[in-house]
């Protein structure tokens, strides 16, 4: 069974994603695509939360099914510059983008598989590395902030100084 999604994952998305690994034999899938609505804007809402997401990271460009070109780094006060710099551009029809907190980009990461930790049909071409989250460490707001990886390493507080991938969010409209 494990061979078997591996290969469907690799015929069903690509060659891209043939580095990506997921395991259901234990327990179902924790983000399954069902549970999104496409956009057909290089934007997927969650029905479940009411979260609208960027399907590509910052820095690279919705291409019908895909993500192209290379996602840039930010350090943490660079990331919310670039949401801000999103909000002001009007490319992407609304103007409340934001650095999702810690809770919410945990909302997209899928348990089951790894290299990258998350559902490639909704977050195609997602860098199994970390991303940036708007929260800081508590009692720390000065030094650390928390960033999420999609690849192995899970949750830490790194250096806002540090340069890691971002990919906005919004509430949707009810």
């Amino acid at each position: 069974m494990r061979r078997l999604l591996f290969i469907v994952l690799v015929v069903a998305l690509g060659p891209a994603v043939a580095g990506q690994r997921c395991d259901t034999n234990d327990f179902p899938l924790s983000l399954p695509t069902e549970r999104f609505e496409a956009n057909g804007d290089g934007t997927v809402t969650d029905r479940a939360s009411g979260l609208m997401w960027m399907r590509c990271a910052i820095g690279q460009t919705w291409q019908g099914e895909r993500c192209s070109g290379s996602a840039e780094r930010f350090d943490w006060a660079g990331a919310g510059a670039a949401a801000d710099a999103v909000n002001g551009s009007g490319d992407w029809f609304f103007n409340d983008w934001r650095v999702p907190g810690l809770r919410d980009l945990a909302m997209v990461i899928e348990r089951q598989c790894v290299n990258p930790r998350t559902n490639l049909t909704l977050f195609p071409d997602t860098p199994p590395d970390f991303f940036w989250t708007s929260t800081l460490r508590p009692g720390d707001e000065d030094g650390d902030a928390y960033a999420l990886s999609f690849g192995p390493e899970g949750v830490q507080h790194r250096p806002k100084s540090e340069q890691y991938y971002l990919r906005l969010v919004r509430t949707a409209a009810p």
